[in-house]
């Protein structure tokens, strides 16, 4: 699990979102803790919407109760077959929350994911994973990071084909913290 590190160099290219979309990978986020991200169970009930975030809930199995996620996917306009889905939970324990991103496969892992908020650079995580349906960037959210995204307008999450070439996803953080104060 890694956390955004503040060394991110500037960014190439970028792409404007098409429509907020439930994508590929919410069960990912429903999960759970690190080592069930492999289990891909249904795709969770929606149980409320903030502006252009999704509260969605599931019991994956083998999980004693229900685990929910916080969660918004957008697509690139110029690249239909693009898409990001960014996943928020607090685990099982209470204790921490993560944030799955889950990226399109053909990502050029070495230079991580990129996360500006409000044009404000806060840094790269790596990715910790490559499944079927996509690359997983995983961090641990401390209460700064939580603070950025409920204050901040639009958080651009960057993904790399080549060393030279950041796609940008803007997405909305419009309605995050109050989805995020619903989460069990």
């Amino acid at each position: 699990m890694g956390s955004f590190n503040p060394t991110a160099s500037s960014i190439r290219g970028s792409s404007r979102p098409g429509r907020a979309t439930f994508a590929f990978a919410a069960a990912l986020g429903l999960a759970g803790l690190v080592g069930a991200t492999e289990r891909i169970a249904a795709q969770g009930t929606v149980r409320s919407v903030h502006a252009d975030w999704q509260v969605r809930c599931d019991t994956p199995p083998g999980a004693q109760g229900e685990q929910c996620a916080l969660i918004q996917s957008v697509t690139a306009e110029d690249r239909a077959n693009i898409g990001l889905t960014v996943i928020v939970l607090k685990t099982a324990d209470q204790k921490s929350r993560l944030m799955r991103v889950v990226a399109p496969m053909g990502v050029l892992l070495p230079s991580g994911l990129g996360l500006k908020i409000d044009q404000v650079d806060v840094g790269r995580a790596g990715f910790v994973r490559c499944l079927p349906n996509g690359c997983v960037a995983e961090v641990m959210m401390d209460d700064n990071l939580v603070k950025q995204m409920r204050s901040g307008q639009t958080a651009t999450f960057i993904i790399f084909q080549t060393p030279e070439e950041g796609i940008g996803f803007p997405m909305s953080l419009k309605g995050f913290g109050e989805g995020f104060d619903k989460l069990p």
